[in-house]
């Protein structure tokens, strides 16, 4: 048996912070779990004099990654650094030198995970990510391991703490997007810079992991069309609500035969579904199988110790076998046979809002460019009226439609006489 696991740490932020405190106070219990002793050998940061809410001796810094990347005594490398580079390339370099390695990098694996797995196996190596996705909610380890005898049908999730907030905010109070964004921005909720969040990368980048362990497939973040929520405002929340839906960003993937289709954007989704009841910062992960039918994940999605638990569990996970010289099998299996479905192939229904003459038919001359399509209306809602432009605003439900087909209908209604403008089209989750 091994009696002590040797850490090198790369990255010491708010996450890494909390590693090492966990590493260090929760010592004995993690021992017991592990069978060896974990021991934290070095720690890779920009600014060994920064401030920290969990100080080390100043002897456990090292000045470059190869004093952690091509020590022969460290067994696990934990990348915390954030971002494609240099993380990518230190991953590999520590699987290469045959360590193993845990990461919370969700660009990296969205991008990368295919040849980060190949290289593993190479190496007969682990690389764990349960924290890439959905922070302290564990979801990466139920797919790779707890669902495998399942045939994933469908994954729904929320993803994406910052938009959620946000979005809870504008639907309970009525507010526009830029009002709750600066509110996010004060409370630490979100970035200075929240493009990554608000445009549906950050999400993106998740669903590509999700999609390629639950089809084992090779999914990749450009595989992904998303969109973000800049463009939602409060009349979309109060209309949806007089329709009875909720309005979440959604990650969903879903297999057909043999190909997958992955989108991350905005969605009406019926009240009363599971998802829509999840507000504020949380994440969910809806899973739906031809064995299980239908199981959700739900909790915090970020956060130090929330994230730390997940990344001190893949830890743990992998000490075991380190402890115990058991052999490391391959959890991760992909298929080249499963290929991506193009988003203009979608079907599903739409709310359109939009902006016309308050005169009559209006309605019969968008109707027509709609019915040229091959797209019917299920409903239609005549709302507030603008005297000084002399317009008013409605909104129109679809039933089922090609993706395609909306697309060339809303450029042709963008460009009626009688259409000002149109603000808004938001696709239905059922």
């Amino acid at each position: 048996m091994v009696k002590r696991i040797s850490i090198g740490l790369l990255g010491m932020g708010v996450v890494g912070g909390g590693v090492a405190r966990i590493i260090s106070e929760k010592s004995d219990l993690l021992e017991r779990q592990i069978g060896a002793k974990l021991d934290l050998r070095g720690v890779l940061v920009r600014n060994q004099n920064k401030p920290r809410s969990f100080q080390l001796p100043e002897d456990m810094f090292v000045d470059s990654p190869q004093s952690i990347l091509e020590d022969s005594n460290v067994d696990i490398v934990v990348e915390l650094m954030g971002g494609e580079e240099p993380a990518l390339s230190y991953i590999l370099n520590a699987v290469s030198n045959g360590k193993h390695v845990v990461t919370a990098n969700k660009e990296v694996m969205a991008k990368h995970g295919p040849a980060i797995f190949a290289a593993a196996r190479k190496r007969d190596v682990r690389v764990l990510f349960e924290a890439s996705v959905a922070g302290g909610t564990p979801i990466i380890s139920p797919l790779m391991r707890d669902l495998v005898s399942n045939d994933v049908k469908s994954i729904k999730a929320i993803i994406n703490g910052t938009t959620n907030y946000i979005l809870t905010r504008m639907a309970n109070e009525q507010a526009d997007y830029d009002e709750v964004l600066q509110e996010a921005q004060a409370l630490g909720y979100a970035e200075s810079d929240p493009t990554n969040d608000v445009q549906g990368i950050d999400a993106s980048y998740k669903l590509a992991i999700l999609s390629t362990l639950a089809f084992r497939a090779q999914v990749k973040n450009t595989d992904v069309h998303y969109e973000g929520i800049t463009r939602l405002t409060a009349q979309d929340f109060l209309y949806s609500d007089e329709l009875g839906y909720s309005i979440k960003l959604l990650a969903i993937s879903t297999r057909v035969d043999n190909q997958v289709q992955a989108r991350v954007h905005p969605a009406l989704i019926d009240k009363s579904q599971m998802l829509a009841k999840v507000d504020g910062v949380l994440n969910a992960v809806e899973v739906e199988t031809d064995l299980t039918d239908s199981v959700m994940f739900y909790g915090p999605g970020a956060g130090e110790m929330p994230t730390t638990s997940a990344v001190v569990a893949d830890i743990v996970n992998i000490g075991r076998n380190v402890a115990g010289n058991a052999a490391f099998l391959d959890p991760v299996r992909l298929s080249d046979q499963i290929t991506v479905q193009p988003m203009s192939e979608l079907i599903s229904e739409y709310y359109l809002r939009l902006e016309a003459k308050d005169q009559p038919g209006v309605l019969a001359k968008i109707a027509s460019v709609l019915a040229g399509n091959g797209i019917s209306i299920s409903s239609f809602l005549q709302k507030g009226s603008n005297q000084q432009k002399g317009t008013a605003e409605m909104v129109i439900m679809t039933h089922e439609a090609r993706e395609e087909a909306i697309q060339n209908a809303l450029d042709s209604i963008g460009n009626l006489d009688v259409v000002a403008n149109i603000g808004n089209m938001i696709r239905v989750v059922n």
